[in-house]
């Protein structure tokens, strides 16, 4: 455990910690937590730092829990926003909290003896009665104290109501449990959630006259101090429901060169030596983007499966590479069929469709003439082999049972599916 704080420094994972954390690690293993808040249905891009630091806390030699807001999420933290959080019906925090440990439970081991554990912090909080809990945890603290942390001061100007202004004590609560419960002696969070964890870590030296510890990680920011996790102004999900595989693979290959070496450390388990290398290879042949490729293929592949990534990187190849359609299995057509514009057709239109009209169904030319000119100069394609005059499409041209791929020069994909 000696080396937590080191490798989290050396990953760029280490916002802050407090004092004594580092001789703690050295008198043997610890038991930390992070809490994940179920107001969605996933976690999405910016969760997946805690996510790692959790991973790296099991692999130098710790216990990592898992706390799924069941409970705290019924009250809503008010750091980082401006108005109150709406309230969420029980049901609706039940199921987002199941849905968000299955995406965990990706992560980390669950078998041995640094065995990853997941708790609903519900089990405990909603049984929890009012006069307990401030004879037990309100008693602690004074209203001066409260008022002194960000997330309550930054509220004071538009208000904030008791059910959040309590939000810190229930989470210190929940520290407090823990420690005594699972023998969890940290907590990690965000650096927005500093005041939150360190009352925690009062509330069990007030409570027990013993020492527990806090760790913060950064709010991590693109280059350009863009908020880190979003595309085009939306969250970039684990969920492959809220976004695709491929769109997940896309948004990794899309990021900037200088957040490059940050972001392999952060969100990799790569060997300094081979990130060193990949980043010399992308200084040296920028082009070809193989540091966002190795990036991309690295976390696409932890998040959805290998064999997702693969299929993945094969339907990227073949709408901006070229790589021969023909070659690509049902997966990885079914990914590509996806990702671009497409129209049916039964079975019984082929013989009679002519490429022409396929082309106009499909959206690739908005006229019969347009696709007519298209195709005599060259510019149409039908599973990759250029349309050279006006064929009928035919049941040969299906591609695994299903698929027709449509292509207008070297980037413009449609998808003609059989039914």
């Amino acid at each position: 455990m000696t080396n937590l704080l080191e490798t989290l420094q050396s990953r760029g994972l280490l916002q802050d910690a407090t004092p004594g954390l580092t001789e703690r690690l050295q008198t043997g293993p610890i038991t930390g937590y992070c809490g994940f808040d179920p107001t969605a249905d996933s976690l999405h891009v910016g969760n997946l730092v805690p996510v790692m630091a959790l991973a790296w806390l099991q692999r130098t030699g710790g216990r990592p829990l898992i706390v799924v807001g069941g409970g705290t999420g019924m009250v809503g933290d008010p750091g980082g926003k401006r108005t109150e959080r709406p309230v969420l019906s029980l049901e609706e925090v039940d199921a987002n909290a199941a849905s968000i440990q299955t995406q965990l439970e990706r992560f980390l081991e669950f078998d041995g003896p640094r065995a990853a554990k997941t708790l609903n912090n519900a089990s405990w909080l909603r049984s929890l009665g009012l006069l307990e809990f401030l004879r037990e945890t309100g008693k602690h603290f004074t209203v001066n104290y409260m008022l002194q942390k960000d997330s309550v001061r930054s509220r004071m100007e538009t208000g904030i109501s008791f059910t959040e202004f309590s939000y810190m004590l229930v989470q210190a609560y929940d520290f407090d449990h823990l420690f005594e419960t699972e023998g969890c002696e940290l907590q990690l969070g965000g650096s927005d959630q500093w005041g939150n964890i360190t009352a925690g870590v009062e509330l069990i030296a007030r409570k027990r006259q013993a020492s527990a510890h806090a760790l913060t990680l950064p709010l991590l920011t693109t280059g350009s101090g863009a908020k880190f996790g979003k595309s085009e102004g939306e969250n970039i999900w684990l969920d492959p429901a809220r976004t695709s595989p491929y769109q997940f693979y896309q948004f990794w290959i899309n990021q900037e060169d200088a957040d490059l070496p940050r972001l392999l450390r952060m969100f990799t388990f790569l060997e300094e030596d081979r990130i060193v290398q990949a980043l010399r290879e992308q200084e040296a042949n920028p082009s070809a983007r193989s540091g966002q490729r190795l990036l991309a293929g690295d976390v696409t592949a932890r998040v959805h499966g290998a064999e997702i990534r693969e299929r993945v990187e094969a339907a990227s190849r073949i709408l901006f590479g070229g790589s021969p359609i023909r070659e690509a299995d049902a997966g990885t057509l079914a990914i590509v069929a996806e990702e671009v514009p497409q129209a049916t057709a039964s079975h019984d239109d082929l013989g009679s469709m002519t490429a022409v009209e396929g082309l106009v169904r499909v959206g690739l030319a908005s006229s019969k003439a347009e696709a007519r000119r298209g195709i005599e100069g060259g510019g149409y394609s039908l599973n990759g082999d250029k349309l050279t005059e006006d064929r009928t499409l035919t049941a040969s041209d299906i591609l695994h049972g299903r698929y027709i791929l449509l292509q207008r020069g070297r980037r413009h994909y449609a998808v003609l599916l059989i039914g």
